[in-house]
């Protein structure tokens, strides 16, 4: 009966790693972004003894196969098998490890509610990681790029284009974190920031994936564009996001 139940609680998932921290003296909890359960805590019994099967498999921005059983507080991972293996070329280059926890730590906020567009989440962290760790893009871009098209995939698309809260037809000059992204001069809050119209060009860029446009834009409107795309993630997470600090941008 015992085996029987510990079967009828086993479910397999592709999932990539956000974080993880120490549990007694060989163990880790692993909080897993899953591609079809959401997001996941869960034990990895052993994991940090050097004759662990699968320890390197459970970094941080690994994406592996695992098998898992269900528990009342944390699931337990029984078996994973690599899929992504991009923790290794990530971690090797602090620019890139910094971009790497800023984007897990934005999935993780994310998707804290069960089931919420977690595979649409998933499948969007996964090629963001796959391609930073094949350094297809500048770092920055990469890390702007994900988080306005996580953001969008939770409900908040920004809009670059037409007013966000008139809807009247742009180009605009006004940016609102709070209304939405670009605003018409009737609608622009006090104090509203007026980026270059090239950041703007980049910012929409970013969201659609025109990596042949944002690829061509230069520094001082990637550090602009990167300014407002922080200033709307916080505001629509409520939170500062700890990891954003640390990424260096050029």
């Amino acid at each position: 009966m015992v085996q029987q139940s510990f079967a009828s609680r086993a479910y397999r998932d592709d999932a990539v790693v956000l974080r993880t921290h120490k549990l007694g003296e060989a163990d880790r909890i692993i909080t897993l972004l899953t591609k079809h359960h959401g997001q996941v805590r869960a034990v990895a019994k052993g994991v940090r003894r050097t004759s662990s099967r699968f320890g390197a498999r459970l970094e941080p921005f690994m994406v592996a196969d695992l098998q898992l059983v269900s528990g009342r507080t944390l699931d337990i991972v029984t078996q994973a098998v690599a899929k992504g293996a991009y923790g290794g070329s990530i971690a090797a280059d602090y620019g890139r490890y910094t971009v790497a926890a800023a984007m897990t730590e934005t999935a993780e906020k994310l998707t804290d509610v069960d089931g919420e567009a977690g595979t649409a989440q998933y499948n969007l962290l996964v090629g963001a990681l796959a391609a930073l760790s094949r350094d297809e893009h500048e770092a920055g871009l990469i890390l702007d790029s994900y988080l306005l098209r996580a953001l969008a995939t939770g409900g908040w698309a920004p809009s670059f284009t037409d007013c966000s809260r008139c809807g009247m037809p742009g180009p605009h000059t006004a940016f609102s974190a709070p209304l939405g992204g670009m605003v018409c001069a009737q609608c622009r809050p006090p104090g509203s920031p007026a980026p270059a119209a090239e950041t703007v060009v980049l910012l929409a860029a970013l969201l659609t994936g025109d990596w042949s446009t944002a690829d061509a834009s230069l520094p001082q409107h990637r550090k602009e564009a990167a300014g407002l795309v922080a200033a709307y993630l916080q505001w629509h997470l409520e939170r500062v996001l700890k990891s954003l600090k640390h990424v260096e941008r050029s």
